[in-house]
């Protein structure tokens, strides 16, 4: 079995089982699991308290594996102000219902620990897309983040280095929007890493999901 974290494209395959990122006013409930938050890019404070209830109702459900994608983005107009505070409630949610959370972070890595530490948030806290360098990469693991590998591990051959460096029980992979198949990136990551890539991350996802198969 391999395990995609994240992605936009539900793909039905019997040997896949992926986290399905879902918006609250765009559900679909026939999706076996999924992650469910409000993006940065999509935060509307006209919907907030409603978008907010619906989150908190399905983080109940035991198919909903994650909160999120949510976080930062300082490359968007919105203001980081309003995007912290729509991400703080948020994580009140998943640090009540004791779900992990699948983050979208883009120059904001700093205000997201800071966050964690403020808000004593100890539930798993996912980087998805990670693409930086080893000293961020660092700085996150130390903070008791995990990260999520996909697109730029294809990508961008820099980033194996950092990836080789990575605690074996400390990273996921994923596909999030991209044509690739979460195959190509599991046989990028064996590459790299030189391990059973799939004992591996079957280990961290059941673990850190509380799922048994």
């Amino acid at each position: 079995m391999k395990f995609n974290l994240h992605t936009h494209h539900y793909k039905n395959n019997p040997e896949v089982l992926e986290i399905v990122n879902q918006y609250p006013q765009e559900f679909d409930d026939q999706l076996p699991f999924y992650s469910i938050g409000i993006h940065p890019w999509y935060i509307n404070l006209d919907s907030l308290a409603v978008d907010l209830e619906i989150i908190d109702a399905k983080l109940q459900e035991p198919n909903c594996l994650a909160l999120g994608e949510c976080g930062l983005d300082k490359r968007i107009a919105t203001s980081l102000e309003i995007q912290i505070q729509v991400f703080e409630k948020q994580l009140l949610l998943a640090k009540k219902h004791k779900k992990p959370v699948i983050l979208h972070c883009v120059s904001a890595y700093q205000e997201v620990i800071a966050i964690k530490k403020r808000l004593q948030i100890e539930t798993p806290m996912i980087i998805h897309g990670f693409s930086k360098n080893s000293q961020v990469a660092q700085s996150l693991l130390e903070n008791g983040f995990y990260l999520s590998f996909g697109k730029y591990l294809l990508r961008n051959p820099e980033l194996a280095s950092v990836f080789k460096k990575i605690p074996q029980d400390k990273f996921f992979l994923e596909t999030d929007t991209i044509e690739e198949t979460i195959f190509e990136v599991y046989a990028k990551a064996s590459e790299i890493k030189n391990i059973n890539i799939e004992a591996q991350v079957e280990r961290t996802f059941l673990e850190v999901f509380n799922l048994k198969l």
